[in-house]
């Protein structure tokens, strides 16, 4: 259940995050593509986070520093490179281009850009060492059924955007 609570909490967590950035730089958009206030790619990309951390604590008996570039490195290849795949299958399916980076000094083609990569490996950390700390002692209280209810909204959330946005030709 812990997965499935740090699931839809982040989700949201990250769709207010991003909108809250949104209105302070003045950014055009939104966060997601779903109906519902979540962004299921925050969700995913958390656990991702938290499993591979645990991974690295578990396993490798390193330096607090050397595990702390670990994490860095990992979360700053491994986002980004879910941000390119997202946003090609986004563009793919609903013939949205959602975020375009082709504008920043040090992109790869126009969903990856360095200065994004390096905010995904920072988040890493922080999501680590002072987010996940907090929110595992609310996640830990919620009732396995919310977490399962949760799940499903954002689910039929996504199979309704499926239905209703994917530009089939």
């Amino acid at each position: 259940m812990y997965y499935f609570n740090c699931f839809w909490i982040y989700s949201i967590f990250g769709f207010l995050l991003e909108t809250i950035f949104y209105s302070i730089f003045k950014w055009s958009g939104e966060s997601g593509i779903l109906y519902g206030p979540w962004t299921p790619l925050y969700g995913f990309g958390s656990i991702i986070i938290i499993i591979t951390t645990h991974y690295i604590f578990r396993n490798f008996k390193y330096n607090k520093w050397l595990k702390l570039i670990l994490i860095f490195l990992f979360n700053f290849i491994f986002l980004s490179s879910i941000e390119l795949i997202g946003g090609l299958l986004i563009e793919k399916l609903f013939s949205i281009t959602w975020w375009d980076y082709s504008s920043h000094k040090y992109h790869i083609g126009k969903f990856v850009c360095l200065d994004m990569s390096l905010i995904w490996g920072l988040s890493a950390i922080l999501l680590i060492y002072v987010i996940k700390p907090i929110m595992d002692k609310l996640i830990k209280k919620i009732p396995g059924y919310i977490g399962i209810f949760m799940t499903i909204v954002i689910a039929i959330d996504f199979i309704i955007t499926i239905i209703n946005k994917v530009n089939i030709k």
